[in-house]
């Protein structure tokens, strides 16, 4: 697709802004795997948490193209800041699709606030492809559902005002007995949280176990229909996944640009290592892949555009699915370029590396990404 004038622009600033804000604490939100406060407070007042949130409840009204191209150009230098960047994504979008006017005018002006913080809880210890297997258990109870069990891999969850929860309302097993609802963790009793994971990479992004004993949550609190839950992540996943993989492209970026700055400086057997044709190969397979995955990214932004969303479906898992492949070999060739160095933490590309690990199994696995796919394109042959 072609960007606009004002997307250009608005990709300007945000690039500038990364140069001054974002990168001089990226390696250090790294080391540390500290939650960067102050940058939850600099995107929520440029309009970069809550670029969902339509006009009519006071938000910038971003389209996909804009919310990848914001997640791709901050996650060049930091990934777990460009995961900050519209990361309301998740609990603005069902409210869209699926919730109430009520709802939307309850909670939706307050992200447009900015610096609001939202998360969602899917994944159990035992659920995580198999969303339908989860076994935390919502049963109505007068004018609330008390809800029991566990979550897992809830990344911002002990740092959110709100968070979308799936959660059983009938039967054993399967997607049709699932609902969502929005939990207010602060505000009620019962909820508890683990400790913190420690992770291979995305640092700064704290992902915790959340623990759910005899929690109230309020009817009204109930997301669409009882039982539809499921339903109503899976749009929300279809309008995520694209910027998963923008967040890719820009790892991938970032670790291209260190590779070949890196190259043109290193001399080896009194020549720069770019001059060499086994380095040059190298780098200009990591700039093929990088711009085949961008063109397919950006694919799926234009099916959005065009309300074509049987299309957007597959051609979401393709862009997240592809991108994260491409980022994982990128940022590998790109620790090979710089040789021992690459190996080390002094250079950034060992980071991106870790980081780029988890684009590939995160909202959604790469194997369950192909197997969307298959059976779309095994539909299509009949």
């Amino acid at each position: 697709m072609k960007f606009t004038e004002e997307q250009i622009a608005f990709r300007d600033s945000i690039r500038k802004m990364v140069e001054k804000a974002v990168a001089p604490i990226a390696a250090e939100i790294d080391e540390t795997d500290r939650f960067p406060t102050e940058i939850v407070k600099l995107f929520g007042e440029m309009g970069l948490m809550q670029l969902w949130v339509p006009e009519r409840y006071g938000g910038p009204e971003a389209d996909l193209a804009t919310v990848c191209l914001v997640r791709e150009e901050i996650s060049r230098v930091s990934a777990a800041c460009g995961a900050i960047a519209a990361l309301n994504s998740m609990f603005v979008l069902p409210l869209l699709h699926f919730g109430s006017e009520e709802q939307r005018q309850r909670f939706l002006p307050v992200i447009a606030e900015g610096g609001v913080v939202t998360a969602t809880a899917i994944s159990e210890p035992q659920a995580g492809s198999d969303a339908g297997a989860m076994n935390t258990r919502a049963v109505r109870d007068g004018d609330s559902y008390v809800v029991n069990g566990r979550k897992q891999w809830c990344s911002y969850g002990v740092e959110a005002d709100y968070i979308i929860l799936m959660a059983r309302t009938s039967g054993n097993s399967g997607a049709e007995g699932v609902s969502a609802f929005i939990l207010e963790p602060k505000k009620v009793q019962g909820v508890t949280f683990g400790r913190h994971e420690r992770k291979m990479g995305f640092h700064g992004a704290p992902n915790t176990p959340i623990f759910l004993d005899n929690v109230r949550i309020p009817v009204e609190n109930l997301i669409g229909e009882e039982g539809k839950g499921f339903k109503a992540s899976m749009r929300a996943l279809d309008l995520n996944r694209p910027t998963i993989g923008a967040q890719a492209v820009g790892i991938a970026q970032g670790a291209l640009d260190v590779a070949v700055a890196y190259a043109k400086e290193r001399k080896q057997f009194n020549r720069s290592i770019s001059e060499f044709q086994g380095i040059q190969f190298m780098l200009a397979d990591m700039d093929i892949q990088i711009s085949a995955a961008r063109a397919l990214i950006y694919e799926c932004a234009q099916a959005s555009e065009d309300g074509d969303w049987s299309r957007l479906n597959v051609l979401a898992s393709k862009a997240k699915c592809f991108a994260s492949d491409v980022a994982m070999r990128v940022t590998t060739d790109a620790v090979q370029v710089l040789g021992g160095y690459g190996y080390t933490r002094d250079y950034p590309v060992e980071r991106m590396m870790r980081d780029a690990k988890l684009t590939q199994i995160f909202e959604g696995t790469n194997q369950i990404q192909r197997l969307v796919v298959a059976r779309q394109l095994l539909a299509e042959s009949r």
